[in-house]
């Protein structure tokens, strides 16, 4: 089954054959997740990353006291997962929820080792997302540092304007690092 919306996501970054997106496709599965459904939870073993179609998920882990820190969402073309337990095979440290219901596609670690050898082009297709990956969270991590509260929650909906909308208040607040209460002044003091 041919998924236009990957496809499209995938040639922005490449450019494979018809052929070459054949048999991509072939280690893909859809699947439906519901609002309030885990994914993944702590421990489990990660077989999977999940491309969204439809939908939106979190991915967050609970500190020693029970504080949860959202780590990534993410929206209709793009990936989510426990990507260090993915690549190293090891048991997932996150929790991924679905914030609405939601249509994906997996590719297990075996299908994408099939992918890597059979259709090399791939391997550069998951580079350049680990290499954007890695770049949003360098980004994030000095925008923690750098700025208040209103510049970085206006870079969030600079860089992620479709979120904002499906995105509970306090989750976004949780993302930026910030009280809930401080996030709604913020979004007070800009709307005035």
């Amino acid at each position: 089954m041919i998924y236009p919306s990957i496809t499209e996501h995938i040639h922005t970054h490449i450019q494979p054959t018809a052929a070459e997106m054949e048999v991509f496709q072939t280690v893909l599965n859809e699947i439906s997740v519901s609002k309030g459904q885990f994914l993944l939870k702590p421990g489990t073993n990660v077989k999977h990353q999940y491309f969204v179609i439809k939908g939106c998920l979190k991915a967050y882990y609970l500190d020693d006291k029970g504080t949860k820190h959202i780590i990534q969402f993410a929206i209709e073309n793009w990936w989510i997962g426990d990507f260090e337990a993915f690549y190293n095979q090891a048991p997932a440290k996150l929790y991924i929820e679905a914030i609405e219901d939601a249509q994906l596609l997996s590719i297990n670690y075996d299908g994408l080792q099939k992918i890597y050898n059979e259709v090399p082009i791939f391997e550069r297709y998951f580079r350049i997302l680990i290499t954007k990956a890695f770049l949003a969270q360098s980004k994030r991590i000095l925008s923690t540092q750098e700025k208040n509260t209103q510049q970085r929650y206006l870079e969030f909906c600079t860089s992620y304007p479709q979120i904002e909308d499906k995105v509970a208040n306090y989750d976004i607040a949780n993302y930026l690092g910030v009280s809930p209460e401080n996030l709604s002044r913020v979004r007070r003091q800009i709307k005035s």
